[in-house]
C-alpha cells in the first residue's frame, strides 16, 4: 500500500490529454488552494473532511472511503484528513 515519506507527496499514475491522475498519501491537512480547472478528489482509504469556502463561509464535507468531491475552478477547498488517508486526485496537469 503506497504510504509518502511526506505528507501530499503523490504516486504519478497517469497522464491523460492535459490531466493528471495521482495517487496521494496524507496525515495532515492541505493549505487553501483554488484550482485552474476541474479537480475530481476521490477518497480510496481512510476520512477526509473536505473545507469549501463559499460565500465567505466554510462548509464542511465528511468524505470516507469511495467517496468523490468535485471542485471546479475557482472553488476554494482545503482537504483535512482525520489520521492517515489515501487520495485519488484528477487535475490539470500543474494546477495547484
Amino acid at each position: 500500500m503506497f504510504r509518502a515519506e511526506r505528507p501530499w507527496e503523490a504516486l504519478d499514475i497517469a497522464r491523460i490529454d492535459g490531466a493528471t491522475v495521482r495517487l496521494h498519501w496524507t496525515d495532515q491537512p492541505y493549505v487553501w488552494h483554488t484550482n485552474d480547472g476541474v479537480e475530481v478528489f476521490a477518497v480510496l482509504d481512510g476520512v477526509v473532511e473536505m473545507h469549501v469556502r463559499i460565500d465567505g463561509d466554510v462548509q464542511r464535507v465528511r468524505l470516507e472511503a469511495g467517496d468523490v468531491f468535485r471542485a471546479d475552478e475557482g472553488d476554494e477547498h482545503a482537504a483535512h484528513p482525520v489520521g492517515e488517508a489515501r487520495i485519488l486526485v484528477i487535475e490539470r496537469a500543474g494546477s495547484p
